[in-house]
Formats: structure tokens, C-alpha cells, sequence
């Protein structure tokens, strides 16, 4: 089964309701409210290197003792020929290596992927300061919510815990878009009673980024 991918997470279809959900919400508020789907957070190169390399270890310690009776000149050549080999292999099988790397770890990385997007996209550049991300990691399998500094003094933390629960409820259920335009409109609804529309609004974001 091929991996998925940011790019194919949603169907055309699926993405034309995320866009409108997106414009409906920010059609109530003067806030912006950014989805954004990427493929992983991080490389976790660390991971495929100890990974690897004890795999590779460990397949030229056997072969050595089973055909050179343990010889060290054919565990070397062995392990070095070995080592790219399975490097590669843990690189390949996302499953296996998500589950090699401590779950605070991936949390902390997602974080950062959050925060390196919310600026790259220009989310704490809205003229209200009251930008929202919605941060999907496929890789790491997680949610981060992200609000600018305009929001976060009137929205208790607990409500993006809500989001975030939303949305991670919704894609292990197969429901990932209807989570998805959920958590959208919810958020909308905050920023609504928060942040009402003004007659010299303009759409400051784009709709949906996959990436």
C-alpha cells in the first residue's frame, strides 16, 4: 500500500469542502484560520542511524557466527556492507520507526513544525493578531493547534485540547475531512463571539495548505 501523502490526504472533493468550510467561518469573524496538512514534522535521521546501525549489528554478529565461527574480519565487512542497507529499510517502514521514536519526542517536533509554520505563513502577520493553524503531521500521527497572541488572552488552552481532539478522533475514525470542517466551524464560532467581522475584512490567509 503506497504511503500517504500530504498531497493526497484529501480528495479534490474533500479539499473543496475544507476551502469552503474555511470561507464560511471566516465570512463571521475578522480572524483567519489556516489548515495545513504536511508530511512529517521532522526526519528523525538520529532514529534511522541507531536503528539501522543496531539492526545491521546484529545481522553481522549472526551471519558471522554462523558461517566465519565469529570471526571479526567477516563481522566488519558484514556490518559495514549492511549498514546503508538497513538505514534505508528503517527509513521505509514509517510504522516501525514511529514507533522507535519516544512519543514526547514527536510531540516536541510537531510543536515546532507548528510554530515554524504558524511564522513562515505569515500567521502572526494578521492585522488583529488572531490567526489560527491547524497543524495535521501525518508521519508523527498528530494534531497541534496554534493561535495568535490576539486569541489566546480570551480562549482558555482547554478549547484547543478540544480542537486538537476533534480533529485526531476524526482521522482515526476515517472521518478525517468532517472532523476537519468541525474543528473549522468551532473555531469560527470563537472567533465570532471574540472577534466579529468587519466591513473592511480581506482574506489574509490561504484557505489550505498541503505540504
Amino acid at each position: 500500500m503506497p504511503r500517504q501523502t500530504a498531497q493526497s490526504f484529501f480528495t479534490p472533493e474533500e479539499q473543496a469542502r475544507i476551502e469552503a468550510a474555511v470561507r464560511a467561518a471566516e465570512a463571521r469573524t475578522s480572524g483567519e484560520i489556516l489548515p495545513m496538512v504536511v508530511d512529517a514534522s521532522y526526519e528523525y535521521p538520529r532514529t534511522e542511524i541507531l536503528a539501522g546501525g543496531l539492526l545491521a549489528l546484529a545481522l553481522a554478529a549472526t551471519l558471522s557466527w554462523i558461517f566465519g565461527q565469529a570471526s571479526l574480519w567477516v563481522f566488519l565487512p558484514l556490518y559495514l556492507l549492511g549498514y546503508w542497507p538497513c538505514t534505508r529499510l528503517i527509513r521505509n517502514l514509517p510504522d516501525l520507526k514511529r514507533r522507535l521514536i519516544p512519543a514526547a519526542e514527536l510531540a516536541a517536533e510537531v510543536e515546532e513544525r507548528a510554530l515554524l509554520a504558524f511564522v513562515e505563513q505569515g500567521v502572526h502577520h494578521t492585522r488583529d493578531a488572531t490567526g489560527i493553524l491547524i497543524l495535521i503531521s501525518l508521519f508523527e500521527r498528530r494534531v497541534h493547534v496554534l493561535a495568535d497572541r490576539g486569541i489566546n488572552h480570551a480562549v482558555p488552552k482547554e478549547t484547543w485540547d478540544e480542537i486538537v481532539q476533534l480533529v485526531t478522533a476524526g482521522i482515526r475514525s476515517g472521518q478525517a475531512c468532517e472532523a476537519l470542517c468541525a474543528a473549522i466551524k468551532r473555531c469560527g464560532d470563537l472567533l465570532e463571539e471574540k472577534f466579529p467581522r468587519k466591513a473592511d475584512d480581506s482574506n489574509e490567509l490561504p484557505d489550505l495548505i498541503l505540504s
